[in-house]
């Protein structure tokens, strides 16, 4: 972890947000993390993740609660350990991911997860019964926060979140990105992330010896992701988001700007649990959404944009990501902000 990793101040709230009717308790643990207790109250503040870590820790072994009180039974310390064991025994990702919410299925009580595979698409669903809002938006982060970086590290590599539905609304993260890629709906029916089936058949990686690691980095980890902010696969997605994809460099001429070997470039890159075509994919992906949702772009320049050289190829790849068309897509969500526009000037 570098000094200079840190996560929004929004998932300390998440953590100390039981601690709410004892502030002096609260202020103590905070500062006791190294954490400014007036950061609490800016979400959108950064928070060093190393603080962060140390928090976690801290507040499992005051609460007794490795989910933080958020949910009505909660896991008693030990439980995240317990369930990793089981889920390194699973042949791939697919039976991983039905045994991993089955089993914080047997510790929590207001917070249910449910994979459901479509084909191509796979979706991570979730229900919650706590009664206090503020505990179910911070409970359901927190719970799919796990669930997907847990399928990450089981994997050994990270996948792409293709779509996330939150059902609350709240303030827009800098992190929000990283951690949900760029495709996601806050205020929306339900709560549920989706990504492509086919990482499902992925092989469980993971044994004893990687699991002892993994519990000793999982804090500062689990919110940051598989991605290192700092790492060149981030260099890599920056430099190609801030470039039209017409310029966007060759597997070779990317490696010669970063002094590297094309063969070396290729295992920085796989050590960091994705390759150039992927992160290539995931890009063009993340403009298209972006295009379709905040411009007036014509699908047709916006699949030319993208380096489709047809607009049905632009129709058939989004259908492939999504299960929609682009145009549906679009006046789903274009629908949306006229209908907020128009109740704002009521």
């Amino acid at each position: 972890m570098r000094e200079k990793d840190s996560v929004a101040a929004y998932f300390v709230q998440a953590m100390v947000q039981e601690l709410g009717a004892d502030p002096l308790r609260r202020e103590a643990l905070l500062l006791q993390a190294g954490i400014d207790p007036v950061l609490v109250l800016q979400p959108t503040a950064r928070v060093p993740a190393s603080a962060f870590a140390a928090l976690w820790l801290i507040l499992i072994r005051e609460l007794d609660d490795e989910f933080f009180l958020l949910d009505s039974h909660g896991m008693p310390p030990g439980a995240f350990a317990l369930i990793c064991r089981a889920l390194i025994q699973e042949p791939d990702l697919h039976k991983a991911m039905r045994q991993c919410l089955a089993n914080f299925g047997l510790f929590l009580r207001d917070f249910r997860g449910t994979l459901i595979v479509r084909g191509k698409r796979a979706v991570i669903s979730l229900e919650s019964q706590a009664k206090n809002p503020e505990v179910s938006r911070f409970g359901e982060e927190t719970f799919l926060v796990l669930m997907i970086s847990l399928l990450c590290w089981l994997g050994g590599r990270r996948i792409p979140i293709d779509r996330a539905d939150f059902r609350h609304a709240r303030v827009a993260l800098s992190d929000d990105r990283l951690l949900w890629g760029p495709n996601l709906t806050l205020g929306a029916e339900r709560t549920e992330i989706e990504f492509a089936s086919h990482y499902l058949r992925l092989p469980v990686v993971q044994d004893l010896a990687s699991l002892k690691v993994f519990l000793r980095t999982a804090p500062q980890w689990l919110v940051i992701r598989f991605r290192n902010q700092h790492g060149l696969a981030s260099q890599v997605h920056q430099r190609l988001r801030n470039s039209p994809y017409s310029d966007w460099p060759t597997l070779q001429a990317f490696a010669l700007e970063q002094h590297l070997s094309p063969s070396t470039f290729r295992r920085k890159l796989e050590r960091e649990g994705c390759s150039y075509q992927e992160i290539k994919d995931e890009v063009r992906r993340g403009v298209a959404f972006e295009q379709l949702r905040e411009s007036r772009a014509s699908i047709g320049d916006i699949a030319e944009r993208l380096g489709f050289q047809e607009p049905s190829a632009f129709h058939r790849a989004f259908k492939k990501w999504t299960g929609e068309s682009p145009g549906k897509y679009r006046a789903r969500f274009q629908g949306a902000l006229a209908k907020d526009l128009t109740d704002a000037s009521d």
